[in-house]
């Protein structure tokens, strides 16, 4: 049992016992040997987060995997940056780490690559689908399997060697009881930050939110935890730890855009020049920030996901990227050009270290901009797309036409992914199809007022939204 819609852009998502079983795990592991015997590689890294199926759905890959004649380096238990890092540190060039990120119970996955630092892009994943899809896999002689400890000392030692605190900075680390918790703490504490563990235990059922530091609930717990202990500031991790989230000194949750212009702020006056990758979900402040201009800094706006921000970040030799869900990518010598959400909180320390101000007083430093959280209404995976080329048609003939939006003429319709409408103000609203889950993805951001913001959510694209039939209940709204 395969359902071809988990096949998605960049990774493989299924609802377990749903979507695929067993068989159909072992097909896809089959599937990706062939793959990478088509291209070289014989040695993949093998990985697996904590939920109560995990485990069995690695194993299933892993059978796949050793019949189509793959060296299998079996890593355990551990974040999908640190079975990134096993790539380099064992000198496999493929990996295949089996997570559902921080989608709820019930789903798994595999994020997969073959050219470090890179993980699959959609014609990787078409190739794969083809394969497994079209019983084209095969079995190959060679197939091997070896355990390999120690791979967290490794990669800490790595992540440490790369902070420098004069100050022990105190920092709740929150893990929402996910994979993080395992491997989150100790890191930070290896960069010389004083540690406040929260939900760090581990526990698959999940029991005070989904470890997803977009989330509003692990945001708020978050703040809360922050003014209880006095903390410096509180870092979140997502269910396979390659996104970080971050809540400021007062409590105040700060959105992983504006947390990336800030680390590109204190990184300009010792890299003139230098290039960042946006993604278009992000704050419009990066076209427009005094210092990065200053100092000659230039913004490359890219498509959101962690594949295509990799694969762009790597292709322009930008320094960094930057995407909105909290995924960041920090190139040579800041890190190894792929997502890692304690590198990120590695970053942020020692912009708070460097600075010697407060995080609240740095955020103080950017210009005014309102920007929402990320909301999902439900849209099946079927019909998702059509519903983002009709709306960004429907945008497109508005500019043509010289519509307004609350009063703003629409100025531009940026088509990188999905549809950014500009208005004449610099505020935007964004939608675009979710790479892994059957939902739409919407961001707003007014440079007028908060409830500006929210108006051009609900009167300027929620209606919009809600007009198709297939788009269903949001999962937060503001």
């Amino acid at each position: 049992m395969i359902h071809p819609s988990g096949f998605r852009e960049y990774d493989a998502r299924w609802l377990w016992g749903d979507q695929i079983d067993a068989d159909g795990m072992r097909g896809v592991g089959l599937g990706l040997a062939a793959l990478a015997r088509q291209r070289g590689v014989t040695r993949v890294v093998v990985g697996h987060d904590w939920r109560s199926y995990s485990e069995a759905v690695k194993a299933a890959l892993s059978d796949g995997l050793l019949a189509g004649g793959a060296e299998v380096l079996d890593v355990g238990l551990c974040l999908s940056p640190m079975a990134y890092f096993a790539r380099i540190w064992l000198e496999a060039p493929g990996v295949a780490m089996v997570t559902a990120s921080h989608n709820p119970n019930g789903w798994t996955g595999v994020k997969m690559g073959l050219a470090p630092p890179l993980t699959f892009g959609p014609e990787d994943m078409s190739a794969l689908k083809a394969l497994v899809l079209g019983g084209r896999t095969g079995k190959a002689p060679g197939g091997s399997l070896q355990r390999v400890e120690g791979l967290a000392g490794a990669w800490t030692a790595d992540l440490a060697s790369r902070v420098r605190l004069d100050r022990p900075l105190k920092v709740v680390c929150a893990c929402g009881n996910g994979t993080a918790g395992t491997f989150a703490p100790a890191a930070l504490r290896a960069m010389g930050a004083e540690v406040i563990e929260m939900d760090c235990e581990l526990d698959w059922t999940f029991p005070r939110y989904d470890p997803n530091p977009e989330d509003a609930v692990m945001l708020a717990e978050m703040g809360r935890r922050v003014l209880e202990t006095g903390a410096d500031l509180a870092l979140g991790f997502d269910g396979d730890g390659d996104r970080c989230g971050v809540v400021d000194d007062r409590g105040q949750p700060i959105f992983a855009d504006k947390m990336g212009l800030l680390i590109a702020r204190g990184l300009a006056p010792d890299r003139p020049g230098a290039r960042f990758v946006v993604d278009v979900k992000s704050t419009g402040l990066f076209d427009a920030d005094p210092v990065l201009a200053a100092h000659g800094c230039t913004v490359d706006w890219w498509m959101t996901g962690h594949s295509h921000m990799k694969r762009r970040v790597a292709a322009t030799g930008a320094l960094m990227g930057f995407e909105k869900s909290g995924h960041f990518f920090p190139a040579a010598p800041l890190g190894h050009g792929y997502d890692d959400g304690l590198a990120t909180a590695g970053l942020v320390l020692d912009l708070i270290a460097r600075a010697g101000r407060p995080l609240s007083a740095l955020r103080a430093d950017l210009a005014p901009a309102w920007t929402s959280l990320t909301m999902s209404p439900h849209c099946p995976d079927e019909a998702k797309y059509g519903v983002v080329e009709a709306l960004t048609t429907e945008f497109q003939a508005g500019r043509a036409a010289g519509q307004s939006i609350l009063g703003r003429r629409i100025v531009e319709v940026v088509t990188i992914n999905g549809a950014r409408v500009k208005l004449e103000d610099g505020s935007w609203l964004l939608v675009r199809a979710s790479s892994n889950k059957p939902e739409l993805v919407v961001v707003v951001e007014s440079l007028r007022s908060e409830d500006d913001m929210r108006d051009l959510f609900r009167q300027g694209i929620k209606p919009r939204l809600v007009a198709h039939a297939e788009v269903g209940a949001f999962n937060q709204e503001v």
